[in-house]
């Protein structure tokens, strides 16, 4: 795969569909590969007549990790956020992540694209569309929330199956870890199935090695970031924001609460759909996100 040097990093990307083609860039959630945008998602917008780039987040995959920035006090950070304190010991926020995703754009030579995020990815893309908004011709925000204080958080044994590592950093095992954090999240409605998952674990251990530090960083990055609720009342584009009802993860609270706080925004809920990528939400996720950015492309051409 390519890449790109962007913001001071280096991001690998891949770039899908015809150069002419209105852009599509997808923004991985919390410690994700670009991998796990599914390519049946990305067929599925290619075939809609758009063009989609994926890439990695700074300290996970074979985009930079940042070594030089020391390992993160997550513990200081996740008592910083329960006690709804900002954490001043992140080595970087939501909005640097925000910065080396429009950095690619600009090595890419695209002036506007559809943003569409996941989790955090989510996040970072609602950044975008409030604080580089001429970069955006539109936000699509998938399971993700403002982080508003008092918003449902998800159960504690949830968040510590996020937190807990592999027993080992041997290959067996982070597999194995991943099929576990994989299934706590799932969606019950659209369940992987055993070799699916199998695949999908294999690829993201073969890919790149383990980084313990890099995923800590990115955590520290989301509990030290400011809450986006406000900020989104300055998003213009047309925003989709997309949540599973059975989300055990990031509440469907918070994707109400993003969509209530963006000018405009549609809201759209999944049942039986939880924090992840089956193939069996695929044409969910083709339906309503590709839905949506085709209808805004349309009604631009129309203009």
């Amino acid at each position: 795969m390519p890449q790109v040097q962007a913001n001071g990093l280096t991001l690998e990307y891949d770039d899908h569909g015809q150069p002419g083609h209105p852009p599509v860039l997808l923004i991985m959630g919390f410690s994700g590969q670009l991998t796990m945008w599914p390519m049946s998602f990305v067929n599925g917008l290619t075939a809609l007549g758009l063009r989609v780039i994926r890439f990695d987040n700074r300290d996970v995959g074979l985009s930079s990790h940042l070594a030089h920035l020391g390992a993160p006090d997550v513990g200081a950070a996740m008592m910083a956020a329960m006690s709804g304190q900002q954490n001043k010991g992140a080595a970087y926020l939501l909005d640097d992540m925000a910065a080396d995703a429009v950095g690619l754009l600009d090595a890419l030579n695209i002036p506007t694209a559809h943003i569409v995020g996941a989790s955090m990815g989510g996040m970072i893309a609602q950044i975008i569309a409030a604080k580089h908004g001429a970069r955006a011709r539109s936000l699509v925000s998938i399971m993700s929330s403002t982080n508003r204080p008092g918003l449902p958080q998800a159960a504690p044994e949830i968040m510590g199956a996020l937190v807990t590592p592999p027993a080992s950093p041997g290959r067996e095992d982070r597999i194995a870890h991943f099929k576990q954090m994989f299934r706590t999240i799932g969606s019950p409605g659209f369940p992987a199935t055993d070799a699916e998952i199998q695949a999908l674990a294999e690829n993201v251990v073969d890919r790149a090695p383990y980084d313990p530090a890099g995923i800590g960083r990115q955590l520290v990055a989301i509990l030290s970031s400011e809450p986006r609720h406000e900020m989104l009342a300055s998003v213009t584009v047309p925003a989709l924001v997309l949540h599973g009802e059975a989300d055990p993860l990031v509440r469907i609270e918070g994707g109400k609460d993003t969509a209530d706080s963006i000018p405009g925004a549609t809201f759209v809920t999944v049942p039986g759909m939880g924090h992840d990528f089956t193939e069996a939400l695929m044409p969910e996720f083709i339906r309503h996100v590709g839905g949506f950015i085709a209808g805004v492309e349309a009604r631009a051409k129309a203009a």
